[in-house]
């Protein structure tokens, strides 16, 4: 019996670790769906906070994560109170910590964007709030019903002009302060999202063209040269997967070094790790020749495309995305990381195979 060509036997299992990426990323999928509403991969309706009434300047309120969470920093020797959809307190904020009134149904309503939590039998808003403390800092940050759209359908000004940008609604959320009533304010708009037909054309003709280059004869001298041009590809791809990852910390309210550190090993953390990986194995891969190389650089083209591209595609489709930098920015990036990836999953294929029926014709 002839023992099958090492390329053959490499092209399998660049086969099975393909089928086990996806896997994996499907497995990782499911949690993150579970909490996916929390932290939308993007939007098309945007939400501003326009200002406190009165002002209050020790507080600093902010939009995050593409607008479905509100931050409420409070940097003064007072705390503040922001109240429920009863009328009752919510959430208290100030030197002495966050709390929750575990008496108050927006304690539970808030936890997702839905607003779906079943409400316990505990819950009264007519009643005296019961604090609980729920983080030692100055930071709140929650979902809140009156400045998110939770219709089943978009509203009827969109569906009559969708292609125009509309006003849905000004939103009040009341806070409560030791000066008494406090506001709130800001704005909802429904913002006509980009075309995502466009970008996929880009994203496809991209792939090709790298792909394409995997058609030159391996052992020849522009065959050589097109595996370091996939390495340096690599690294854009990882360096824009890594940026990403960071803008998503970004956009979900990290700050400083250890806030930035935290937010990645618990959030987007495969997109960070397949980036750097793409980083790291690129130069390995293109300082060495062979069907090896050939192997790393597919595995590495499909990690990247599918942990850090697909992840993140929905950008590519929705108006407003979870980054803190323009939204066109964001799908340059996305592109970027589809195209590296992709494309240099298929050159290294066309490559594999090629090297394999080589090693096969010349097999006695």
């Amino acid at each position: 019996m002839i023992p099958a060509p090492p390329t053959r036997s490499l092209l399998s299992r660049a086969g099975l670790l393909l089928a086990g990426a996806v896997t994996a990323l499907v497995a990782a999928a499911t949690p993150a769906l579970a909490h996916g509403a929390d932290a939308p991969d993007g939007t098309d309706y945007r939400v501003e906070v326009t200002g406190v009434t009165p002002a209050r300047p020790e507080l600093r309120v902010r939009v995050i994560e593409a607008g479905a969470r509100l931050e409420l920093t409070n940097a003064g020797s007072e705390p503040v109170e922001v109240i429920g959809y009863s009328g009752e307190p919510y959430l208290r904020v100030g030197p002495d910590g966050v709390f929750e009134n575990i008496r108050s149904p927006a304690t539970y309503l808030n936890r997702t964007i839905v607003g779906d939590t079943v409400l316990p039998t505990e819950v009264d808003p007519a009643v005296a709030p019961q604090w609980r403390r729920v983080d030692g800092g100055r930071t709140a940050r929650w979902h809140d019903q009156r400045a998110l759209w939770r219709g089943a359908g978009p509203p009827a000004q969109v569906r009559a002009a969708p292609e125009r940008e509309h006003r849905v609604r000004d939103w009040v959320v009341p806070l409560r302060d030791a000066d008494g009533p406090v506001e709130l304010r800001g704005t909802l708009d429904w913002v006509p999202p980009p075309d995502a037909y466009a970008w996929w054309v880009a994203v496809t003709l991209g792939m090709l063209a790298v792909g394409a280059l995997g058609l030159l004869p391996a052992a020849s001298a522009p065959g050589r040269r097109v595996l370091v041009a996939l390495g340096g590809l690599l690294v854009v791809g990882g360096v824009a997967a890594v940026v990403l990852a960071v803008g998503r910390v970004l956009d979900a309210g990290a700050e400083g070094v250890g806030g930035m550190l935290v937010g990645l090993l618990t959030g987007p953390v495969w997109a960070l790790l397949t980036g750097l990986g793409a980083i790291a194995t690129a130069g390995w891969a293109t300082a060495r020749a062979g069907a090896h190389a050939d192997f790393v650089v597919a595995l590495t083209g499909a990690c990247l495309a599918l942990f850090a591209g697909v992840t993140n595609a929905a950008v590519l489709a929705r108006a407003v995305v979870p980054m803190p930098w323009p939204a066109t920015a964001a799908r340059l990036l996305v592109v970027l990381v589809l195209v590296a990836g992709a494309g240099a999953l298929a050159a290294a294929v066309l490559r594999l195979h090629a090297t394999g029926r080589r090693a096969a014709a010349t097999t006695p």
